[in-house]
């Protein structure tokens, strides 16, 4: 009898250390299996790309609903197989091989990419796919303040409920959870201040957009006090770069440009964003999800201030436009004026520092590729500019 509890012993203590070493693994960002949300969206798909070129040991997953934000294209050359939601719940799911514009089979990698068309507020679907993560990367988002205005609910379903049904399931199956959050939940600043928005910040949302992403924040927060969740969250600054859908600022400029239209300010054009390359949220965000502390945020930012008429001007200096392409249009109802922030957590806790820091060269660098890529936003074009006009409309004629 002495033996055997002597040999039970040794197994429970080499179950204790192998359980205690998984749990290192998984503290120190050793993940194999990463579910991206919102993963063929434009910050989304570009930390695809990051982890693929970067860290092409991790298996990766795409979960989209390909909402009009949502582009199937923005994963060319990268996914393996596909599988819509429907499938996977019938169990009749069969991965289809997707072909990409530019991207044909002969040239595509061999990358561990799949790819799952679906709502993060279907809750089986949700279950399926977290269950075979080890880490979720969550962007999956309704982001344009616009149409949070004129249009709320989805916003509000997708932000909240769908940020509740991803802590659900990570919960359900122990799997480490980031949160990709915005600034614009801390309100805005003064024009004329120096201030600049930290972790500790107090939270003031003045759109339904940032409200919503409070709201999911906070529900982040509390499954990590309340569930112990091994969760982050993450506030970034404004991103530009490639595959960035038109109706925002900096890409709709340029392709009102290339397409001979005026470009579009708000108001006086004077209101201030802290711009960062979308590159450097994704080495940030990978850099958090390696080594960030459990149940703190992290502010990302390059220090990139910029007012919307400095970028307007740099955007025609830049591609050669004449000096009267500015048209100025009302703002939204309760625009924020300023945003500043501070990164100085994430840059002495983790060692993080941006790489893309001439804003102007990265301004340089985004106009070459919608310019060479007409194909990708022509179509999106049209239908953003379209959602402008009855946005305008409908402003003019009920005030809102």
């Amino acid at each position: 009898m002495q033996i055997i509890r002597i040999i039970d012993s040794v197994r429970n203590t080499e179950a204790t250390e192998e359980y205690r070493k998984i749990q290192k693994d998984l503290q120190m960002g050793k993940y194999s299996r990463i579910l991206v949300t919102g993963g063929a969206g434009f910050i989304g798909s570009n930390f695809v790309r990051y982890l693929v070129h970067n860290h092409p040991e991790v298996s990766v997953t795409v979960l989209d609903a390909l909402t009009y934000a949502g582009n199937i294209h923005n994963l060319d050359g990268l996914i393996a197989q596909t599988t819509s939601g429907s499938e996977e719940e019938s169990g009749q799911a069969q991965p289809r091989h997707v072909q990409g514009a530019g991207a044909s089979a002969a040239a595509r990698p061999s990358v561990p990419v799949t790819f799952m068309h679906g709502s993060i507020c279907d809750d089986s679907l949700v279950d399926s796919v977290v269950s075979q993560a080890d880490a979720i990367v969550h962007f999956a988002a309704e982001s344009h303040n616009d149409n949070a205005i004129y249009d709320p609910d989805p916003v509000m379903k997708t932000n909240i409920m769908g940020t509740f049904t991803m802590l659900q399931a990570a919960r359900r199956y122990g799997v480490r959870f980031h949160h990709v959050s915005t600034d614009e939940v801390f309100g805005d600043l003064p024009l004329d201040s120096q201030e600049e928005f930290t972790e500790d910040s107090p939270y003031r949302p003045s759109s339904p957009y940032a409200a919503s992403k409070a709201a999911s924040d906070h529900l982040v927060r509390s499954w990590v006090r309340t569930y112990g969740l091994q969760a982050t969250i993450s506030t970034c600054s404004n991103n530009y770069g490639p595959y960035q859908h038109v109706e925002k600022f900096i890409p709709r400029q340029i392709t009102n440009i290339l397409q001979g239209k005026p470009i579009k300010i708000y108001s006086d054009g004077l209101a201030v964003r802290d711009w960062i390359a979308v590159e450097d949220q994704c080495s940030a965000v990978w850099k958090i999800l390696e080594a960030g502390t459990i149940g703190e945020t992290y502010v990302i930012s390059s220090r990139g201030e910029r007012s919307n008429i400095q970028i307007a001007h740099d955007i025609m200096s830049l591609m050669g436009a004449p000096a009267d392409s500015i048209e100025f249009v009302p703002d939204r109802p309760g625009a924020d004026r300023r945003y500043a922030l501070n990164a100085s957590k994430i840059r002495a806790e983790l060692g993080w520092e941006p790489e893309y820091t001439d804003f102007y060269q990265g301004l340089r660098r985004t106009i070459a590729w919608y310019r060479d890529h007409c194909s990708w936003w022509l179509a999106a074009k049209e239908a953003a500019e379209s959602r402008y006009r009855l946005q305008a409309e409908r402003r003019d004629k009920y005030g809102l």
